[in-house]
C-alpha cells in the first residue's frame, strides 16, 4: 500500500502541482531551462483555443454544423473575442508559474490546456490548464513566489481585458424578466463595472460584451486556484505563510464551501452547487500540501505583505454565488441566449437580488 501511494500523483486542471514525495532536486550549480514545447502540449493548446471559440461562437448565435462548412467557418470567428482574451488570460496564468518556477530551479513542464468537449454544453470550453513540477522546492519562499505567480500574472491580465469588454458593452433599461444564466459580481468586477460604464449596475440591463466574459471567466479561474486548500495555488500561499497551520486552513475552507451550499438552500437564497462539487474534489485530492525541502525558514517581510495582498486578490475576485439559474417570467425569443450578474444588497428592504441582465443575442 505505501508503495501503491508513493507513486500516486494527484492530478486537476486548476493546480500547480509539487511532488508530494522527495524526487532528485537539482545541484545548486546547475541552471536548468526548458526543452521545446512538446507535441502533446501544442496540440491541447489548439484544441482548448477550438473548443473556447466554438463556444464563444455558440454565445453569439452561431450555427456551427458541418451541412454548411464555409459559413460555419466564417461564423466559428464570431467566437475569436471570447477566446483569444480567455487564452491570454489563463495561458498568462500558467507561464507565471512556468518562469517562475525555472528562475528558481524548479524543473517545470510546458503548460497542459484542457479543452472542453461540447463547447454548446460545456459554454466555456475549457477546464483550465495546469503545469507539473519535477523537482522538490526548496524551500518557503520559493513555494510562494511560484504559487503566487500564477494568479497575480493572469488577474493582471484579466482586469484591463475585464474593463475594455465593458467599455464594448451596452446600457439599456432594465428588464430582469428573461431569467436565465446569472453570473455572480465580485467586488473587482462591481468596481470595474461601474468604472467603464458610470452607472449603478443595479438599475440597468448591461448587454455584455464577450470579451468582458472572458476577463469575468478569468477573475473566477483566480478565485478557484486561490482557495487556500492542498496545492491549489491558495494552498501554496497559505502553507508558505503559516507552514504546518496549513492544515486547519484547508479543513475550514471545505466546511466552508459546504455551508454555502447548505445555508442558503435552507433559507431559500441563491446559491451554486458547484461549492459541493469542489468541496468533494478538494477532499479526493487531498487537503495536505507537500513539504519544501527547508519547512522551518519562514516568508521574510516583503514576502509576507505580498502573501496577505494575494489573500486580498482573493477577497476581491470572490463571489459566493458564481453561477445560478433563474426561471424566466415571460417566454424568451427561441434564439437569444442571456447571462446575468447578480449584485445582493445586503440592506434592501425585501432583502432580494438585484440582478444585472446580461443576454447574448445573434
Amino acid at each position: 500500500m505505501s508503495e501503491l501511494r508513493a507513486n500516486h500523483v494527484e492530478l486537476s486542471g486548476v493546480l500547480t502541482e509539487f511532488p508530494r514525495y522527495a524526487t532528485a532536486s537539482v545541484g545548486a550549480a546547475e541552471t536548468p531551462r526548458p526543452g521545446p514545447i512538446p507535441p502533446i502540449n501544442r496540440l491541447l493548446f489548439f484544441l482548448t483555443l477550438l473548443t473556447t471559440t466554438m463556444a464563444g461562437a455558440y454565445m453569439a448565435g452561431a450555427d456551427l454544423t458541418i451541412v454548411h462548412p464555409f459559413r460555419s467557418v466564417w461564423q466559428l470567428t464570431w467566437g475569436l473575442t471570447f477566446s483569444i482574451p480567455l487564452m491570454l488570460i489563463l495561458g498568462c496564468h500558467e507561464m507565471g508559474h512556468f518562469t517562475v518556477s525555472w528562475r528558481n530551479r524548479v524543473e517545470a513542464t510546458w503548460p497542459y490546456f484542457i479543452p472542453a468537449p461540447y463547447p454548446s454544453v460545456f459554454f466555456l470550453g475549457t477546464f483550465g490548464a495546469f503545469i507539473r513540477m519535477k523537482s522538490v522546492v526548496r524551500s518557503r519562499r520559493v513555494m510562494f513566489d511560484i504559487g503566487a505567480a500564477g494568479p497575480w500574472a493572469g488577474a493582471l491580465v484579466a482586469i484591463p481585458i475585464t474593463f475594455v469588454g465593458l467599455m464594448m458593452s451596452t446600457v439599456t433599461p432594465l428588464d430582469a424578466s428573461q431569467g436565465g444564466i446569472q453570473l455572480g459580481n465580485s467586488l473587482i468586477f462591481l468596481a470595474l463595472t461601474k468604472a467603464a460604464l458610470h452607472v449603478n449596475p443595479d438599475t440597468v440591463n448591461i448587454n455584455l460584451h464577450p470579451t468582458a466574459l472572458a476577463g469575468w471567466v478569468g477573475l473566477f479561474v483566480t478565485t478557484l486556484n486561490l482557495l487556500p486548500v492542498g496545492q491549489l495555488d491558495g494552498g501554496h500561499v497559505t502553507y508558505a505563510l503559516f507552514g504546518r497551520r496549513h492544515g486547519i486552513i484547508s479543513v475550514l475552507c471545505v466546511i466552508g464551501c459546504i455551508l454555502m451550499v447548505f445555508v442558503p438552500f435552507f433559507t431559500s437564497l441563491p446559491f451554486w452547487w458547484g461549492w459541493l462539487v469542489w468541496a468533494g474534489l478538494l477532499l479526493f485530492l487531498g487537503l495536505r500540501h507537500p513539504s519544501t525541502a527547508d519547512v522551518d525558514t519562514p516568508l521574510d517581510k516583503p514576502r509576507r505583505l505580498a502573501a496577505w495582498l494575494t489573500i486580498g486578490l482573493f477577497i476581491v475576485t470572490f463571489s459566493p454565488v458564481p453561477l445560478w439559474y433563474a426561471e424566466p417570467t415571460e417566454p424568451r425569443p427561441q434564439q437569444e441566449k442571456s447571462y446575468e450578474v447578480m449584485h445582493v444588497l445586503p440592506h434592501s428592504a425585501e432583502n432580494t437580488p438585484h440582478r444585472i441582465a446580461i443576454p447574448f443575442g445573434a
